[in-house]
């Protein structure tokens, strides 16, 4: 039997440079006002085509069986939109912490949704790979945008965004933070006037630096808010999504490192430099 030939596709983390609430939708869903940036601390994804039309992962995470990883779902949603009669081996190399904020799932499915696309010769177009890719979850179509972006509605309203070059220092605290009670909390301290709703930015307007979702976390969470006192020590740092990693931006490599260095033996750190594109959209 011949080996599967593997074909590596890179996903790159994503920070939300500022993340506002404005409302909440009839069906529960919040409104949001962000700024997605792409990142190169990057999950790999090996894919091999086969012909059977079977979607097999050869590592599934421990506790997620198979059928339910957001790359299988990917894999089968595309074949299901598009009547192929491929199939696909794919293996998943995470290095994107998960429950951090930084978007790794959502990353990964659409990586698969976009090098698919190519694989089995699909042919679609860019949205209509994010129209399947919101089926999966908020964040993946912005990866499949393909830019650094400003998303609004819910978001999947996407506007590209040109961002001077700059790294980060991101840090994992030891805590997982699922998204969903944490928007659940927010939607509660609404009721009792303990936080608000932010008012949206205009399209010319500066860029916010707040995230309105840290504060509820590092009430739960005291290792975010440690975490955040200790960057603090080097500049203004912002909680990324839900959280739980927290993130300082750097103008360059040097400065960055030496953050990196003087954090490393206390806790999970990376350093990174933030992305123009991503990877694999074929964007410049």
């Amino acid at each position: 039997m011949q080996a599967p030939i593997f074909h590596t596709f890179p996903a790159p983390a994503k920070l939300n440079l500022t993340l506002l609430i404005t409302g909440k939708r009839d069906d529960g869903y919040h409104l949001l006002d962000t700024d997605f940036r792409f990142i190169d601390l990057c999950d790999s994804i090996d894919i091999a085509v086969r012909d059977d039309g079977i979607i097999e992962l050869l590592n599934p995470m421990p506790d997620v069986p198979a059928d339910s990883d957001l790359t299988v779902r990917a894999a089968r949603l595309l074949q299901q939109a598009t009547g192929s009669q491929q199939g696909a081996t794919l293996r998943v190399h995470k290095r994107i912490p998960m429950g951090g904020g930084l978007g790794g799932g959502s990353s990964d499915a659409a990586t698969v949704l976009l090098a698919l696309n190519q694989l089995w010769g699909c042919g679609l177009d860019r949205q209509a790979l994010m129209q399947l890719g919101v089926k999966l979850g908020a964040d993946v179509p912005v990866f499949i945008f393909g830019q650094n972006a400003r998303a609004t509605g819910i978001g999947e309203e996407l506007t590209p965004l040109t961002l001077p070059e700059a790294w980060y220092v991101v840090c994992k605290p030891p805590v997982h933070v699922p998204t969903g009670p944490v928007f659940q909390e927010f939607s509660q301290k609404l009721l009792t006037g303990e936080v608000r709703f932010s008012i949206m930015r205009s399209l010319s307007g500066a860029t916010q630096k707040q995230n309105d979702l840290q504060a509820v976390v590092t009430e739960k969470y005291p290792a975010v808010k440690q975490v955040l006192n200790r960057l603090s020590e080097y500049g203004s740092p912002l909680m990324t999504g839900s959280g739980a990693c927290v993130f300082l931006e750097l103008a360059n490599e040097d400065q960055a490192k030496q953050v990196f260095q003087s954090l490393s033996d206390d806790m999970t750190v990376y350093v990174a430099k933030g992305l123009a594109a991503h990877p694999v959209s074929g964007k410049e």
